[in-house]
């Protein structure tokens, strides 16, 4: 009884670790990165978002931004009332919620010029925020989650067998 409580919690820890490496992580831009004259609609038609993804913005520092906005300020491209921001050259964004995303680039002239982009991402509604962005790394706010998951998971598991 005890060999089958260790393979069942086996292969749910392994489970468990398949779906959070299932998360994808986007370049933003692909080669080119997050830069003027780049068609970011079109970057995104065909790519589904997921929650636990990440985006990866690439650009050169100071020159742009990585500005986290509303939908109204994504339409009039205005920064002024942003959720979050960052012009460290090296933004990377973990999609923590479903729903659509906005960002543009607060420099003058760049969200008009096309440096905008929104990214809806499965799960329900529309969230006026929710993702993590960081100048480095989204510092992993899915792995505590994920943890509990699994202990839970697990101690259900053993519940179960010992039954």
């Amino acid at each position: 009884m005890a060999s089958s409580s260790a393979a069942l919690l086996a292969v749910l820890v392994v489970v468990s670790c398949a779906g959070m490496a299932a998360a994808t992580s986007y370049t933003v831009g692909d080669t080119k990165g997050w830069v003027t004259g780049v068609d970011y609609s079109g970057w995104t038609s065909g790519k589904s978002f997921a929650v636990g993804d990440t985006l990866v913005f690439s650009y050169a520092s100071k020159v742009h931004t990585v500005t986290e906005v509303s939908q109204g300020g994504y339409t009039s491209c205005s920064g002024s009332n942003a959720l979050a921001n960052d012009d460290s050259g090296a933004t990377t964004v973990t999609l923590a919620t479903p729903g659509t995303h906005y960002y543009i680039c607060n420099i003058p002239g760049h969200c008009a010029s096309g440096m905008k982009l929104a990214v809806t991402v499965a799960g329900g509604g529309s969230s006026p925020g929710g993702s993590t962005p960081s100048g480095a790394s989204a510092g992993g706010s899915l792995a505590p989650a994920m943890g509990a998951v699994v202990a839970a998971a697990a101690g259900a598991l053993i519940k179960v067998a010992l039954f």
